[in-house]
């Protein structure tokens, strides 16, 4: 061989032993690479993440915001009945217990249309309604033509709205009207009342001591009341009624609608053409014209009722607001 040869197969020899030592230097390196991430914070962090989302699900059901639905659901319950009604001409309003006003029926002038707040009373007129809000101010909505939603200020403990005017009875007893006042209606005469019932030409009210007095037109009698003593007084179109001090109704004016019934009775409601009373056992009675079934209320214990134009209205002794009679503006229609 020559020197030539040796020389070559040596640099031969000599680069064979660098590569080989070199590949194993790559492997051991790659092994450490691939046994690093077994060991490394980045590899951990997913079950960290996961013990996280596990916390993250369980919290809400601690959390107070969890709890609210219940809470609002039981209130809403517990403010859902009724414990006022009134039945206007073509609509109707209740107070809820809670003290929110809702109306049903027509609403071509808002009449149906209450306002938010808190209140204490309402009444449903032709096309306007009123209502007492909780600090004793008065609050009217619907048709203004002649000034009947535009009651004075000051605080009231009662207030009746009617076709065209509207009258409340002030903190310190006396009578004030407004609206119009063609026949007088709303002009009261002074004094202590108890009780207030604007009609729709004429108005009666309860004086502190237990007599009536009425003012307004009397085309059928329907101002000229009887002596003695009353415990409750309501008018509309030419007639009025009240109950007397031992519970038996009388009514004045227009009698082509019936005359009142006997027996005793705890609240007592003229409109129209017909009339509407509870009995002292809580069962109503009607009597008059029974157009639409105006006059045939439901059976069962009620504890408020309100005659309107063509139907009529009562609080079930469980709260629920029941009507019968006129349904064509939706206003027998109550809500639940």
């Amino acid at each position: 061989m020559t020197m030539r040869n040796k020389a070559y197969s040596v640099l031969l020899s000599l680069a064979l032993i660098a590569s080989a030592c070199a590949a194993e230097t790559a492997a051991e390196q790659t092994s450490e690479t691939a046994a690093e991430p077994l060991d490394s914070a980045e590899t951990a962090e997913p079950e960290t993440a996961v013990e996280q989302t596990s916390e993250t699900v369980a919290e809400p059901l601690d959390s107070a915001e969890t709890a609210e639905p219940e809470t609002a659901v039981s209130s809403e319950t517990a403010s859902s009945g009724f414990s006022a009604v009134s039945a206007g001409h073509f609509h109707s309003c209740g107070l809820r217990a809670g003290g929110k006003i809702e109306c049903w029926g027509g609403n071509y002038e808002g009449q149906s249309s209450p306002p938010s707040g808190s209140f204490t009373a309402v009444s449903a007129g032709g096309v306007h309604s009123c209502g007492i809000r909780t600090g004793g101010t008065v609050k009217c909505w619907g048709d203004d033509t002649d000034g009947q939603s535009s009651p004075p200020s000051g605080s009231f403990t009662a207030v009746s709205a009617a076709g065209q005017h509207s009258c409340g009875i002030r903190t310190g007893g006396t009578v004030e009207c407004w609206g119009r006042d063609y026949n007088g209606e709303s002009s009261p005469p002074s004094g202590s009342f108890t009780a207030v019932s604007a009609g729709w030409r004429h108005s009666c009210g309860l004086r502190t001591g237990g007599s009536l007095e009425c003012w307004g037109g009397n085309y059928e009698g329907e101002s000229s009341p009887p002596s003695g003593s009353f415990t409750a007084v309501s008018t509309d179109g030419s007639h009025s009624c009240g109950i007397r001090t031992g519970g038996t109704v009388e009514c004045w004016g227009d009698d082509f609608r019936g005359r009142s019934p006997s027996g005793s009775f705890t609240a007592v409601s003229a409109a129209g053409q017909h009339s509407c009373g509870i009995r002292t056992g809580g069962s109503l009675e009607c009597w008059g014209y029974d157009g639409d079934g105006r006059s045939s209320p439901p059976s069962g214990s009620f504890t408020a009722v309100s005659a309107g134009w063509g139907h009529s209205c009562g609080i079930r002794t469980g709260g629920t607001v029941e009507c019968w009679g006129n349904d064509d503006s939706g206003q027998s229609s109550s809500p639940s």
